[in-house]
C-alpha cells in the first residue's frame, strides 16, 4: 500500500515536472524562433570600392552603415581580389558581413576580354557588342555559349570564391543585354519598344547559333519570329543558367554561398533580358525592385516581392528585396519598402546604394530594424 502511494506521488511529480518542462521548451521555442524571425531579416547595401580610399575612410563609413542597421555590404572591386582581400577585415571588424560583387557577362573595360574581339555578343543585325555597343558605352556583353568567354568569367568567380571571409560571390548582369528597356528609361534613349528589335536582340554569334543549330535542327537568323521562337529563347535562358550553375559549384567549393542581383521577378526577367532566375541554383537573389523605374507605387515592391517568393516555393533559395533609394519620396516611403519586403516573404533588402543613403535614411532603417 506505502509503495502503491509512493508511485502514485512519483507519477504524479513526474508529469508536473513534464509540464513544466515542455513549457519551458515552448517558451524557450518561442523565443528562439522570434529571435530566428529577427535575425533572418537583414539589411544590406551595394557599394563600390576604390583603391585609393584610405582604410580609416573605409572604417568610418563602414561604422556607418553599421550604426544605420545595415548587416552586409555587397562590394563590387572590379573583380580585384587583393582588394577585397583588404577591405574584408575592416567591414568584418566593424560587424558587417561582405559579399563580392561582380558585373558577370557585362565586363566593360576588361582588359583580358578587350583582346579577344570574338567572345563577345553579337545582336541580330550582326554587330558585335565589342564595338558597336547597345544603349550605353559600358555595355560590353560576353556571350555565355562560347566556351572561352565563359571561362574566363568563371575565372574571375573562382578569384573572389578563394578570398577568406567573404560571405559570397554576388554576380550581377549575369544575363543578356535588355531586350526591353525599364519603361521610365526609354524617353532617355528616345525608344518606342513595342517589339523586340533587332540592334538589341542577342546573341547571334557563330558559336550560339552553331549549338542551337546542333541541338535544334534549324538557325535562328532563318526564323520568322525569333520573339515567339521558344526553342531560341530557351537556348539562350538555358545558357544563362549554365553560368550560373557552374558559378554555383566553384563558389561552394570553397564553402562560400552564390548570390546575384536580378530583375524584379521571374517572368519579367524572362522577358526584358533573358533572365529565369527561379530555375538557377542558386543560395539568394537580391531582385531590384525599383519601382520608379517601371513608373510604379511603392505598392509595386510588394507585389514584385511576392511574385519572386511564390515562383521560388518549395526551394531553399531566399530573396533580398533590392530598394532603390533615389526613387523614393521620402523616409516613410523607405519604412514603407522595407515592410513591404518583409510582410510578401522578404528575407532582408537592399539598398542601392551607398553613395545614396542619407543620414535621414540610415536613422530611419535602423528605427525600422530595432521596431520588427
Amino acid at each position: 500500500m506505502v509503495k502503491l502511494l509512493r508511485t502514485n506521488k512519483l507519477q504524479k511529480l513526474s508529469k508536473v515536472l513534464v509540464l513544466a518542462l515542455s513549457l519551458s521548451l515552448f517558451s524557450c521555442g518561442q523565443k528562439e524562433n522570434k529571435d530566428q524571425q529577427n535575425g533572418k531579416f537583414t539589411f544590406g547595401v551595394w557599394t563600390t570600392a576604390d583603391a585609393k580610399k584610405s582604410d580609416a575612410d573605409y572604417s568610418k563609413e563602414f561604422k556607418k552603415y553599421k550604426d544605420g542597421g545595415i548587416d552586409e555590404v555587397l562590394i563590387n572591386t572590379q573583380t580585384d581580389p587583393k582588394l577585397l582581400a583588404r577591405l574584408v577585415p575592416l567591414a568584418k571588424k566593424e560587424g558587417l558581413k561582405v559579399h563580392a560583387w561582380i558585373m558577370a557577362m557585362n565586363r566593360p573595360n576588361d582588359s583580358v576580354a578587350l583582346q579577344h574581339p570574338d567572345w563577345y555578343q553579337v545582336s541580330k543585325e550582326g554587330k558585335s557588342c565589342f564595338d558597336n555597343r547597345p544603349y550605353v558605352d559600358y555595355y560590353q556583353w560576353l556571350c555565355p555559349t562560347k566556351e572561352e568567354s565563359r571561362n574566363h568569367v568563371l575565372g574571375l568567380v573562382e578569384g573572389l570564391a578563394k578570398v577568406e571571409g567573404i560571405e559570397s560571390v554576388h554576380l550581377d548582369y549575369i544575363r543578356f543585354p535588355d531586350i526591353f528597356l525599364p519603361i521610365s528609361l526609354l524617353p532617355k534613349y528616345n525608344l518606342v519598344q513595342d517589339v523586340e528589335l533587332p540592334q538589341f536582340d542577342f546573341c547571334y554569334c557563330d558559336a550560339c547559333v552553331s549549338k542551337f543549330e546542333k541541338e535544334h535542327h534549324k538557325n535562328p537568323k532563318n526564323s520568322h519570329n525569333t520573339s515567339i521562337d521558344m526553342e531560341w529563347k530557351n537556348f539562350r535562358l538555358n545558357a544563362v543558367k549554365a553560368v550560373v550553375d557552374d558559378a554555383y559549384k566553384i563558389a561552394h567549393k570553397y564553402n562560400k554561398k552564390l548570390t546575384a542581383a536580378v530583375f524584379p521577378y521571374p517572368e519579367m526577367a524572362d522577358h526584358m533580358v533573358r533572365q529565369r532566375w527561379d530555375k538557377w541554383n542558386i543560395d539568394e537573389v537580391y531582385p531590384m525592385i525599383y519601382h520608379s523605374f517601371y513608373d510604379e507605387e511603392i505598392d509595386w515592391v510588394g507585389y514584385a516581392t511576392k511574385q519572386g517568393v511564390t515562383d521560388l516555393e518549395g526551394k531553399q533559395t531566399k530573396i533580398n528585396t533590392g530598394i532603390y533609394i533615389p526613387g523614393l519620396k521620402s523616409d516613410a516611403e523607405l519604412k514603407e519598402a522595407i515592410l513591404l519586403a518583409k510582410k510578401n516573404g522578404a528575407t532582408g533588402v537592399s539598398f542601392f546604394d551607398g553613395n545614396a543613403l542619407s543620414d535621414s535614411n540610415l536613422k530611419t532603417i535602423a528605427a525600422v530594424k530595432s521596431a520588427l
